[in-house]
């Protein structure tokens, strides 16, 4: 029986209408911003397989620090213990953050990064004396699919099951250029000294579109939440670590995050870590001779020595040149092809933010959606030229390894005009 009809017995995979969709494709090995299938056929991975990866497929760099590490320590229980690999990456991660970040939280994917920002959010005004509960957020925002992080991300079809049990967000629409100033206004009816936090996503929303915004409407936001008293969380699980052109998107922000929400990058795509960062000010609202101010919050595999030797390693690469030239040099690419397809008529709202690259395809009667047929057609054309994209609805986006080289983007690029072509 062959890989994928074995998968086909046993596994149910993510995001997926198991019996319509076709067997699934069984890699066997990456290298750089290449996959191989059993078949020895290469697909040139242009959504950093789910945006996770960022030098490429089997890094000899992190493969080897991980494999070091797996040979000294693989696990320890991080209550009452701790060990150098998790310290050492706090310790070098925080500089690289806006400055008032001060102590680091340690989970295991981006929904839980969020889940423990939420918690601690909360629990900050609870321990304070001064329960808040209401949450602001973005409409159509993506943070994660545990339930905290579904009930402050927008509601649709991946939440309605669960919009019951979820608790009330006050939502805001995405202040996409022409509605900023709409989107303020609506803001200041909003804002009010019960708010307890607002949370974004900072100049992208992913899975909500690739949708974009410009960083001077998000500091006007940010100065309402203070006025009042909110906490701000910015979720870079997906900005982070170089993708919006910056080491992290609040980097283009003048005004500061309480808390910070990082993951997918963070091990290079490695394995799976995650942490929570804050403020003095929230870690000192948990310190107490009363033991009910606690965060009782954890994880088994909190603060992993593996999955932290995997982070450093990838930090040694984000951190060289070499790598801050390639960031630099994919932007260029992708500047001079979005100059492209704005030519082209099957194209509309062609956005761009460091390394990612977005556009809709234009689309008829069924409208704008994650479950525009549209996606299906593009997706087949382009992997069955050797180009991974997932496309989100009728809107497709690249966003590459940082090793991609210009003949690979020239590639992936020829392959979308082509299906442009198609349409």
């Amino acid at each position: 029986m062959t890989l994928p009809n074995r998968d086909s017995a046993v596994i149910w995979h993510p995001f997926t209408q198991m019996q319509t969709a076709p067997l699934p494709i069984p890699i066997v090995r990456g290298e750089g911003s290449l996959l191989f299938d059993a078949s020895g056929r290469s697909f040139l991975d242009m959504i950093s397989s789910w945006w996770v990866n960022l030098h490429g497929h089997s890094h000899p760099h992190i493969a080897q620090r991980v494999s070091e590490q797996l040979n000294t320590l693989e696990h320890v229980i991080f209550a009452d213990f701790t060990h150098e690999p998790a310290v050492r990456l706090a310790e070098r991660l925080l500089p690289l953050l806006p400055t008032n970040q001060r102590r680091v939280f340690y989970s295991d994917n981006g929904s839980t990064a969020v889940e423990v920002a939420l918690k601690m959010a909360f629990q900050y005004w609870h321990n304070l004396g001064q329960p808040r509960r209401r949450v602001v957020a973005f409409e159509d925002a993506y943070h994660g699919d545990t339930f905290g992080a579904m009930a402050v991300g927008g509601r649709s079809a991946f939440t309605a099951p669960f919009v019951p049990f979820l608790f009330d967000v006050e939502y805001l629409p995405a202040p996409t250029p022409g509605r900023e100033e709409a989107v303020l206004e609506q803001a200041r009816h909003l804002f009010a000294d019960d708010v307890a936090a607002f949370i974004f996503e900072p100049l992208v929303q992913g899975a909500g579109g690739m949708v974009m915004y410009e960083p001077e409407p998000i500091q006007a936001l940010i100065r309402m939440a203070r006025q009042h008293g909110a906490l701000v969380i910015a979720d870079e699980v997906m900005t982070g670590f170089g993708r919006t052109g910056k080491t992290f998107a609040c980097h283009y922000l003048t005004e500061q995050p309480d808390l910070m929400c990082l993951s997918k990058g963070l091990t290079g795509g490695t394995m799976a870590l995650s942490v929570t960062t804050c403020t003095a000010a929230i870690y000192e609202a948990f310190l107490s001779t009363d033991r009910y101010k606690t965060l009782f919050h954890g994880h088994s595999f909190t603060a992993n020595p593996v999955a932290c030797a995997a982070s450093l390693a990838s930090l040694d690469l984000l951190q060289k040149p070499e790598t801050e030239q390639a960031i630099a040099r994919i932007v260029q690419k992708h500047q001079t092809f979005a100059d492209t397809l704005r030519q082209h008529p099957a194209v509309e709202n062609v956005r761009q933010r460091g390394t990612i690259l977005a556009f809709d395809l234009r689309v008829s009667g069924e409208g704008s959606s994650y479950f525009n047929s549209i996606r299906d057609v593009a997706y087949r054309y382009l992997l069955d030229r050797g180009i991974l994209m997932r496309p989100l609805g009728n809107v497709l986006y690249l966003l590459p390894p940082y090793c991609t080289t210009n003949e690979q983007l020239d590639e992936a690029y020829s392959a979308i005009l082509g299906l442009l072509d198609t349409l």
